[in-house]
C-alpha cells in the first residue's frame, strides 16, 4: 500500500482588518474630519466677517462734528470757516483724515434769536467752494458769480437758493465756552429745494 501525502491543515485567512483595528482607524479617521472643518472654520469666519464688513458699517453723513472753536472765540458778525476733517471708509479701504468739505459759521449780534448760523461753503449752484469778499460783508462764489449776504440769503438770481444751513447742536453753543458742534451734510446742487445728499 502506498502512503498518499497527507493534506496539509488550511491555515485560516487573514483578517485585513480585525475589529478592533477598524474602530480605531474609524476613531482616527473622524477625529481628522473634526480637526479639518476646525479649521476651516477658524479661516472661514475672518473671512465673511471681510466680505460682510462693508455692509454693516455706519456712515459717519449727518453725525454732529465738534468743531476747534468756543462761541467765546467767534466775533459778531466776523465769519469764520472751518474745515470738516475724516477718516473715510470706502468699502475695505480706510483712506487717512482728510478734509471732506467745510463750514463757515457766523456769529450773530447779541439778542439775536440764533446767537450762531452755520452753512456748508458748498455753493447750492454747482457745488464749487464759497468765498468771503475782500471787505468780509458777504460771500461769492468764483465759479460762476453766486452771490450771499452773511445770512447765507441770495444776493443775485445765479444760485438756484440761499446757503444751505447746517444744524448746530444747541446744547454746544448754551455754554460759550464748549466747542461748537455742527451736522455737516451734503445737499444736491442745481435744485431750489434743499436735498441731503445720501
Amino acid at each position: 500500500m502506498t502512503d498518499r501525502p497527507q493534506p496539509l491543515p488550511l491555515e485560516p485567512t487573514p483578517v485585513d482588518h480585525p475589529p478592533e483595528n477598524v474602530s480605531r482607524r474609524g476613531l482616527l479617521v473622524f477625529l481628522t474630519n473634526l480637526l479639518g472643518a476646525a479649521v476651516a472654520l477658524v479661516v472661514a469666519i475672518p473671512g465673511v466677517k471681510y466680505l460682510l464688513d462693508p455692509l454693516g458699517r455706519k456712515e459717519a453723513a449727518g453725525e454732529f462734528r465738534a468743531l476747534p472753536i468756543t462761541l467765546d472765540e467767534l466775533t459778531p458778525g466776523v465769519p469764520r470757516q472751518f474745515p470738516i476733517v475724516e477718516t473715510r471708509t470706502d468699502a475695505w479701504v480706510k483712506y487717512p483724515p482728510e478734509p471732506v468739505g467745510s463750514v463757515w459759521l457766523v456769529r450773530n449780534a447779541p439778542g439775536a434769536d440764533q446767537p450762531l448760523i452755520a452753512f456748508t461753503s458748498e455753493c447750492p449752484h454747482l457745488g464749487c467752494a464759497i468765498n468771503l469778499t475782500g471787505d468780509s460783508q458777504s460771500f461769492f462764489c468764483p465759479c460762476h458769480a453766486s452771490a450771499f449776504l452773511l445770512d447765507g440769503e441770495r444776493i443775485n438770481a445765479i444760485p438756484p437758493r440761499p446757503m444751505d444751513r447746517l444744524e448746530i447742536d444747541p446744547a454746544s453753543i448754551a455754554a460759550t465756552n464748549t466747542p461748537i458742534r455742527v451736522k455737516f451734510q451734503r445737499f444736491r446742487t442745481g435744485s431750489e429745494e434743499k436735498l441731503p445728499l445720501a
